[in-house]
């Protein structure tokens, strides 16, 4: 029988919710917040180091490609836990009102053409337990990213 799904007792039941501009000079904030909600929620040194590059990546590929640099566009973001698979977890959801993508064309390149830049993606995927892209009825996309305990 599996355990039975127990919330993390200092995290709050309701999600945390940060509002952001597009700007770079916003993410150190996301990161460190990010890493500090990992902690309070339990999860060890390298789970929370991979949930920060997730989340970093993912803000990265919003400001690029969604917003094309634009650094005044709107990116809410929102933390909370959640039951996944049977088991706690942390569930990321990135909220932009930014140019959509057909998600069959959200791909990271191929690994072995070796240069910088195009595998956030391939990071996200590598790094969290599911990523999983919506776009919006009323423009932008929801990017939901979870990693469980």
């Amino acid at each position: 029988m599996e355990d039975e799904y127990k919330p993390v007792p200092d995290f709050p039941e309701s999600p945390i919710r940060l509002s952001i501009a597009s700007s770079p000079a916003h993410l150190p904030v996301v990161r460190a917040t990010v890493d500090s909600v990992c902690e309070l929620m339990g999860f060890d040194e390298a789970a929370r180091g991979d949930i920060v590059l997730a989340v970093d990546e993912a803000l990265a590929n919003v400001i690029k490609h969604a917003y094309h640099g634009d650094g005044n566009r709107p990116i809410e973001i929102t933390l909370r836990s959640v039951v996944f698979d049977g088991r706690g977890a942390l569930e990321v959801e990135l909220r932009d009102w930014g140019e959509q993508v057909a998600q069959a064309l959200i791909k990271s390149r191929d690994l072995e053409d070796v240069r910088p830049g195009g595998l956030g993606v391939h990071i996200m995927d590598r790094c969290m337990d599911r990523v999983k892209y919506t776009h919006a009825p009323d423009g932008g996309t929801f990017l939901t990213m979870t990693k469980k305990f």
